[in-house]
């Protein structure tokens, strides 16, 4: 799950560059990239918290 937020923030940042230098679609594209990624790494957490307390149940 390390893997998903490191390239999240790969993503941000690239998000970020290609902003500024005025890539307004490809930035567009990045960020939501980023968000898939961060939502999905926080989906997978949540869900092994859940399967370690039953596995502990």
């Amino acid at each position: 799950m390390g893997n998903l937020l490191h390239y999240a923030i790969v993503f941000l940042v690239v998000a970020l560059v290609a902003a500024f230098l005025g890539f307004g679609g490809l930035a567009g594209t990045a960020v939501a990239g980023a968000k898939l990624l961060f939502w999905v790494a926080i989906a997978l957490f949540v869900i092994s918290l859940i399967a370690g307390a039953i596995r502990r149940a």
